[in-house]
């Protein structure tokens, strides 16, 4: 997120751009051009990227406003599936650098009742975020509705006015989330972690 934010388009003045005829001489493909002198040719046009510091300003800026980040749960495994335990360890680094309160969110199709290892869910959940310094946080259990996850997380962010939603993409690649459904359902911004 900070580093995408630190690429914003320099003033159009401050960039030339070589017409798509110009770029042809250039490519290394063609016949007699080695790609040494392709990239001495490219840099005589002044065609350059900048970096605006300002964009490391705005993304600092962005996550010292937020003040309360929701961990959505979706997996079954009792112990946490390793995805979720890297959300939680990065909602509590977040949520204790920037004084924010955390809420989870344990999303399931099926009741309570036919999780046996729910009672050891909820304690690996605890453990998780005592670990990053976190005793006291919300516990919300949204089990047995038969509604899609994502919008689940999209009624709680909502309902609570949260100001961030940590996910792994492992909650999408394991069907538990729809990937296509988060912007439009979820009111606020969404950090999703690589696997």
């Amino acid at each position: 997120m900070a580093f995408a934010s630190s690429l914003l388009p320099a003033p159009v003045a401050r960039v030339r751009a070589s017409t798509a005829p110009e770029l042809a001489a250039f490519s290394p493909y063609r016949k007699g051009v080695s790609l040494p002198a392709a990239r001495r040719r490219g840099s005589r046009h002044g065609v350059r990227a900048e970096v605006n510091d300002s964009g490391r300003t705005l993304a600092v800026d962005a996550l010292s406003q937020v003040k309360h980040v929701l961990l959505p749960v979706t997996d079954r495994n009792p112990y946490l599936c390793e995805g979720t335990r890297q959300a939680a360890a990065t909602t509590t680094s977040l949520a204790k650098k920037y004084g924010a309160n955390i809420t989870v969110v344990v999303i399931d199709d099926k009741p309570k009742e036919s999780f046996p290892e729910h009672d050891t869910q909820m304690s690996s959940i605890r453990w998780h975020l005592s670990e990053g310094g976190f005793t006291e946080f919300g516990l919300m259990e949204r089990l047995g509705e038969g509604r899609k996850p994502t919008a689940i997380i999209g009624e709680v962010a909502d309902e609570l006015e949260l100001d961030l939603v940590v996910l792994s993409m492992e909650a999408i690649h394991s069907k538990h989330v729809d990937g296509n459904l988060l912007a439009e359902f979820i009111p606020c911004p969404v950090l999703l972690l690589p696997l």
